[in-house]
């Protein structure tokens, strides 16, 4: 092992050789657990839904241990073993029904401890329009104080680009499922350089080698064994490495079904279970035979089922009370910096916050907010429009008439189904920022809203400046601007009931379909198609956005003493006397724009009270 070590230690120097301002970690933390349990309340449901039986499941039996700095943990076991809901329970990111001792320095977690930890999950969670260099920046001007200049920040984000070795691919982008960026080796190391801005004395990681060759996977955690004799302490979970992996870990956790196998140094694991009567038949990788035994797969003929149930009562005799002894004989040296009276809770202030959010929004977003294709479709759609109300005069009322709810209609529809993708595509983002505490939450709903802005505004305005004039509607300024301002106040309200919708629901599909219903209520409500509304459902027309809208393009259009040609031989009738004008009335212009107005403010504090659920964790 000690072999295996300095090879190791010769790798990293060939590899890295420079010197970083990341060598070293600034705090020291221990961290100890202790009888940590943690149960889930399943429920089943009956008829129509009522909860006919609940019980409570244990996923964490009891788990103990103690990692200091300087030291590097892997968990092992098989899936649904407990591995990620222990990580996530020791990273302060798990609510519930969590019992046991968690402490960090002899603390509890706390603000300071977050600002002080990172925690890199096991997938990749990163916008794949920004390049490798753009992606650690803005991390770094959101996440490090102001202590530090922007200058200082950039320089922090190319350190760790040299020690993470990602010089040569820092100007490629990210990338996508369904665009070509870096490396799957590559993303890993972004998301762990996000992570290491901050110069993290504790960090966690939820299988940062899945999914990766063995030669890439051997980088990482060649970085990841450097971090730590930097002083930091690392807690990771990992599925099946290789053995030269397995012998950089310098304590082990084995897990399964939630009891704990083996708690305690890497190096002697093997010898523990020898000791106990399970020895591997012929030699093989560490890791796999951990598995095999976690999975109760051993080479002694014993009977089916008996290997786990041995295995664990074997920890309770001979490892768990020698380690609960030496978890409380743990002296935490009290740190400076990790007291919460000195530590604010943001490390920027809400402007800065706001203006790094909105240029890394810009750039990410620009690519899809003028694809080609949403350009395409507004002007197809609406060229098509003005050929079918060509020249439409005065004469064919009706003709316009629907043209004006068309727009309504059209301009309800299209940014709404904009608007409502926007979170639930961005969720993970924003729980995975959030739980670090990178940004406020008003900060980032403001940032979002404003970067959409001229996307929402610029396509409906090139709308109705081409099919305005070519359906011949009034050709003065003032009813021109006057229909326009109309329009883009009724799509900023679209837009709001779409970022509502999405940010309840927080599903793509479920959004969509609850989006349509609604929408075609509305519309179904606007006072075009039908005129006469039965009293008991008219209700609705009072919350439709396209009622209010057809209202006020109605407005924009006509006066109640304008005059229409009707009856033959000259005769002329009053707009106002018009029957379907009439019942959906030219007077209550103001009304109508108070309406939009307090849907307008309404439907975006729906949007962002939904969102303050995201990325906290339940108590």
């Amino acid at each position: 092992m000690e072999q295996e070590k300095a090879d190791i230690e010769a790798l990293n120097e060939e590899e890295s050789g420079v010197s970083t301002i990341f060598k070293k970690a600034t705090k020291a933390v221990s961290l100890r657990f202790e009888d940590v349990v943690y149960k889930v309340r399943l429920t089943k449901a009956g008829f129509c839904g009522k909860i006919v039986k609940a019980e409570e499941k244990v996923i964490l039996k009891g788990i103990t241990g103690k990692v200091l700095p300087g030291e590097m943990l892997a968990m092992f076991g098989p899936s649904g073993s407990g591995k990620t809901t222990l990580l996530t329970a020791l990273g302060g990111k798990l609510g519930g029904l969590l019992d046991g001792n968690i402490s960090y320095n002899g603390k509890n977690f706390s603000n300071s401890m977050k600002r002080n930890m990172g925690f890199v999950t096991q997938d990749d969670v990163l916008y794949p329009h920004l390049t490798v260099t753009e992606t650690l920046v803005f991390t770094a001007l959101l996440r490090l104080e102001n202590t530090f200049s922007k200058e200082e920040k950039i320089m922090h984000a190319e350190s760790v680009i040299t020690q993470l070795g990602l010089t040569k691919c820092k100007n490629s982008i990210i990338g996508g499922p369904f665009m070509r960026g870096v490396s799957g080796g590559e993303r890993k190391r972004v998301s762990i350089g996000q992570e290491m801005l901050i110069n993290p004395s504790l960090l966690f990681l939820d299988e940062p080698t899945s999914g990766l060759d063995s030669t890439t996977a051997q980088r990482i955690v060649s970085n990841l064994w450097e971090l730590a004799k930097g002083g930091r302490t690392i807690v990771m979970t990992i599925h099946q490495p290789s053995s030269r992996l397995f012998y950089m870990f310098d304590k082990v956790l084995l897990l399964s079904e939630g009891s704990p196998l083996y708690f305690g140094e890497g190096s002697q694991v093997m010898d523990y279970f020898s000791s106990n009567g399970y020895a591997p038949a012929v030699p093989m990788n560490p890791a796999d035979f951990l598995l095999d035994l976690a999975n109760g797969v051993s080479s002694n003929s014993e009977v089916p089922g008996s290997v786990k149930q041995n295995l664990v009562s074997a920890y309770k005799s001979n490892l768990a009370n020698k380690l609960k002894s030496e978890v409380q004989d743990i002296d935490d040296q009290p740190q400076d910096g990790l007291n919460d009276q000195k530590v604010a809770r943001w490390a920027t202030t809400w402007w800065q916050q706001f203006s790094v959010l909105l240029r890394r929004g810009v750039k990410e977003r620009k690519h899809d907010s003028f694809s080609g294709l949403k350009i395409a479709q507004v002007l197809v759609v609406a060229f098509l429009s003005g050929l079918l109300w060509w020249q439409s005069d005065v004469s064919h009322l009706q003709d316009q008439m629907g043209l004006l709810f068309f727009y309504s209609g059209f301009w309800g529809f299209f940014p709404l189904f904009q608007a409502i993708f926007t979170f639930p595509q961005e969720r993970s983002m924003l729980e995975k920022e959030r739980s670090s505490g990178m940004y406020r939450l008003s900060s980032y709903f403001m940032s979002r809203i404003v970067s959409d802005l001229p996307m929402e505004l610029v396509l409906p305005t090139v709308f109705v400046s081409i099919t305005y004039w070519m359906a011949g509607l009034k050709g003065a300024p003032g009813n021109f601007l006057h229909t326009l301002f109309v329009l883009l106040y009724s799509v900023l309200v679209s837009g709001g009931l779409g970022l509502a919708l999405g940010a309840l629901v927080l599903n793509q599909k479920s959004a969509t379909i609850m989006g349509s219903v609604v929408m075609l209520s509305f519309l179904l409500a606007g006072g075009y198609y039908v005129t006469h509304v039965p009293a008991f459902i008219s209700w609705v027309k009072y919350i439709s956005v396209s009622q209010y809208t057809y209202k006020l393009l109605l407005g924009s259009q006509f006066k109640p003493t304008d005059t229409y040609p009707c009856g033959g031989a000259g005769g002329v009738c009053l707009v106002g006397d018009y029957p379907a004008i009439q019942q959906v009335g030219l007077d209550g212009q103001v009304l109508g724009a108070v309406a939009l107005g307090i849907m307008l403010v309404v439907y975006r504090l729906i949007a962002f009270f939904a969102l303050m659920r995201i990325g906290v964790t339940k108590k």
